[in-house]
C-alpha cells in the first residue's frame, strides 16, 4: 500500500471507529434479552393500526368520506376543534406563565391540577362539566334563567374539547417557559422594556416550539374527543356529532356505514401522524 492510499484509508478508518463508538455509547448495556419484550410491545402499537389500514374500502373511500354524513361530522369536528383550541391558548398561555413564574411547591401544586385532565377517564369528566352545567346546578340554573342552554349543544361539544385538551398546551408551553428561565427577561427589563414589551419581544418567542407543539397537541386532542362529549354533548347529528361520535354510531349500527366509520377512523389516524410530524418539526434541536 502506497503512503496515499495510507493517508486516504486512515481518516476512513478512524471514522468508522468514532461512527462505531457512538452506536455503542447508545446502546449501554442493555440485556439483549430485553429487544423480545420491546418488539412484543411495538406489534401491539403498530398491528392494531395495520389492521385499521386493511380494512379500508378503497374503491369506496372518497365516497365514505365525502357523505352527508361524515362531511357534517368532519366539518364540526374541525370547527370545534379550532374553537377549543383557540380557547385554550387565550386561557392556557396565562396559565402556563402563572405555573412557570410561580415558586416550586406552587407550581407544582398548580401543575397538579392541570395534569387531572389527562389521567381522569373522559366520561368522568363529562359527567362532571354536565352537573356543572345542568339546569339543576346552581351555574346551569342560573344560565338557564338568562335563557343559555349549555348541555347537549355545539358549545357543550366546545367547552369538552377545551377541558381535555388544555393539558396538552398548558404542560408544553410551561416546559418550554422554565427551560428558557427569566435571564433575558431581566436583561430587556434592564434595558428598559415594559412587561408586555418583554412578554410580546422576548418570554413568548423564546418559548415558540413549546407553544407551537401545545397548539398542535391541543388540536388533534380536541379533535378526537369521545367520551366527555358524549355525555355533556350528545350525538345528534349535525350539533354535537363529531367525527369519534360519527365512528361509534356507525359500528352500533345506525347513521353512517361501516365503511365511512372505517374511513373516518383512517383520516383520525392520518391526523394523528401530522401532528407527529408538525411537533417533530417545531421541537427544538438537542444542544450538540
Amino acid at each position: 500500500m502506497t503512503a496515499s492510499q495510507t493517508a486516504t484509508t486512515a481518516p476512513q478508518g478512524a471514522a468508522r471507529r468514532s461512527a462505531r463508538g457512538r452506536r455503542e455509547d447508545r446502546a449501554g448495556f442493555v440485556p439483549r434479552l430485553l429487544a423480545l419484550p420491546a418488539l412484543l410491545g411495538l406489534a401491539l402499537l403498530v398491528f392494531p393500526l395495520g389492521a385499521l389500514v386493511l380494512r379500508v374500502q378503497w374503491a369506496t373511500l372518497w365516497t365514505d368520506v365525502t357523505s352527508p354524513e361524515a362531511m357534517s361530522a368532519l366539518g364540526l369536528s374541525l370547527t370545534t376543534g379550532l374553537i377549543a383550541t383557540a380557547v385554550c391558548v387565550v386561557l392556557g398561555v396565562p396559565l402556563a406563565l402563572l405555573i412557570a413564574r410561580s415558586a416550586d411547591r406552587t407550581a407544582a401544586v398548580l401543575r397538579a391540577v392541570v395534569t387531572v385532565p389527562l389521567v381522569l377517564p373522559p366520561m368522568v369528566g363529562g359527567v362532571a362539566m354536565l352537573f356543572l352545567f345542568g339546569r339543576t346546578s346552581p351555574v346551569g340554573g342560573m344560565l338557564a334563567e338568562w335563557g343559555i342552554r349549555v348541555p347537549f349543544t355545539t358549545g357543550a361539544v366546545v367547552l369538552a374539547q377545551t377541558f381535555v385538551a388544555l393539558p396538552f398546551l398548558v404542560l408544553a408551553l410551561e416546559g418550554s417557559l422554565r427551560t428558557t428561565g427569566v435571564g433575558y427577561e431581566q436583561t430587556a427589563a434592564g434595558l428598559g422594556a415594559g412587561r408586555w414589551t418583554i412578554l410580546r419581544r422576548v418570554t413568548l418567542p423564546l418559548a415558540a416550539p413549546g407553544l407551537i407543539a401545545g397548539i398542535v397537541l391541543c388540536f388533534a386532542r380536541a379533535i378526537g374527543e369521545f367520551g366527555a362529549t358524549a355525555l355533556f354533548a350528545g350525538n345528534a347529528p349535525g350539533v354535537t356529532q363529531t367525527m369519534p361520535l360519527a365512528i361509534y354510531t356507525a359500528f352500533n349500527g345506525a347513521g353512517v356505514s361501516q365503511g365511512t366509520a372505517v374511513a373516518l377512523s383512517l383520516l383520525l389516524l392520518v391526523t394523528a401522524v401530522a401532528v407527529l410530524l408538525l411537533v417533530r418539526a417545531w421541537r427544538a434541536e438537542p444542544p450538540r
